[in-house]
């Protein structure tokens, strides 16, 4: 099967500005291959954050692959209205007290691990960390990455961004 097609843009440079902060991980790093646990294992990297603006009173965590053979990429974790006094999360976590974690494109609500065809090239996996305005996107438990996505136009204060990647 031919997988040739266009690299993706960056899924946030196509939506307004915003200032950054910093997201760190021991476990993954912008543009170097994630470990294996990070794909088949399904194991969520570590996360932490700091110098996200005043104001904000709430995160939304997520994971998207932009390089995903669809027309729309592929949402492989989010995590919506963790409290504003969790600033990172351990390896393999599920979500913080008051925060819920959405069902991701393969219909769990949990982290789907790196997974492109075999013999494509290279994917990005965008892990970001939204600081948000409100305390909480009044979401329910059923919906989708996309609408919470959505849901935080009007919302977004910063962002930051840590993109490893995995190849088959």
């Amino acid at each position: 099967m031919d997988l040739e097609r266009p690299i993706a843009p960056d899924p946030y440079s196509l939506l307004p500005a915003v200032p950054g902060f910093a997201l760190h991980s021991t476990d993954v790093t912008s543009g170097e291959q994630m470990d294996e646990k990070h794909a088949s294992g399904n194991v969520s990297p570590q996360l932490d954050w700091n110098g996200f603006p005043e104001g904000t009173r709430s995160f939304l965590v997520n994971c998207f692959d932009p390089d995903a053979p669809t027309p729309a990429g592929f949402w492989h974790w989010t995590i919506v209205d963790v409290p504003v006094g969790v600033t990172s999360l351990e390896q393999g976590t599920a979500a913080p007290e008051g925060a819920t974690v959405l069902r991701n494109d393969m219909g769990t609500p949990d982290f789907t691990g790196a997974a492109p065809p075999p013999g494509d090239r290279e994917h990005r996996y965008v892990f970001a960390v939204h600081a948000l305005d409100v305390e909480s996107l009044g979401l329910p438990e059923d919906a989708t990455p996309t609408v919470a996505a959505f849901s935080t136009i009007g919302h977004v204060l910063a962002r930051a961004t840590l993109s490893p990647v995995y190849a088959r």
